[in-house]
């Protein structure tokens, strides 16, 4: 980095259940109750998403529906409107683009940000277009603000929903030295019990070990 030079500032956005919430928004009756969108009630139906309510009981995206109901037997079950997700998706984009030109989406419902030449704080930046985004859509989101991708998107977990959370550059060594090493991207249940074996749960307890002696233990997997 040139001296003087602004770090790097990359802001992550993560719309909150979006599916699921863009569904409670237009029919307030489902407001407080578990709702899920995605697949039919058969044994071949998957949630595509589900809200909060739902996740209390285990709902999780990605299940069965069958699996869904018998863990919360109230769940509504909506079939998906990609049409109307896709319009706010748009809706959501365009609030981005007064901001920054630098986005990365990643899907309808998340993008990268990079606002290193942003004349505003980060921090303060990503609450004025989650606010901005409320406003016009009424759905809220997350957000994770750091110097890479990776921290961004890690951090944008940690205050969900709604909320958001800051690492600056100078905190990066203690945030980093006490992340559990699931929350890598890459990193799963099998890596994370080989992990487990040589003692490692950490990042911080991780960087004790050379690439190679991690890529002879663990294979591919984490090896940058």
């Amino acid at each position: 980095m040139e001296k003087n030079a602004k770090p790097r500032a990359i802001i992550h956005l993560d719309m909150d259940c979006f599916y699921a919430a863009i569904e409670v928004r237009d029919r307030p009756s489902l407001r407080g109750k578990p709702v899920g969108v995605g697949g039919a009630r058969d044994r071949r139906g998957v949630l595509t998403t589900c809200n909060y309510e739902a996740r209390k009981f285990g709902v999780r995206s990605a299940m069965p529906t069958f699996m869904a109901l018998q863990r919360c037997p109230n769940l509504i079950v909506l079939p998906t409107r990609f049409d109307v997700y896709r319009r706010e998706a748009a809706v959501i984009r365009g609030i981005l683009h007064r901001f920054t030109s630098l986005i990365e989406p990643l899907s309808l419902d998340e993008a990268y940000l990079d606002v290193t030449e942003h004349p505003g704080a980060p921090g303060p930046l990503a609450q004025v277009i989650r606010g901005t985004i409320f406003r016009k859509t009424k759905l809220t989101s997350s957000a994770g603000i750091g110097p890479n991708k990776l921290i961004a998107k890690i951090a944008s977990e940690i205050n969900k929903p709604n909320g958001q959370f800051e690492v600056t550059p100078e905190q990066v060594p203690e945030f980093m030295e006490k992340l559990p090493v699931r929350k890598i991207s890459g990193i799963g249940e099998k890596t994370e019990r080989k992990l487990e074996e040589l003692g490692v749960k950490t990042c911080g307890q991780l960087q004790r070990f050379s690439r190679s002696d991690l890529l002879e233990f663990c294979g591919p997997a984490i090896s940058p």
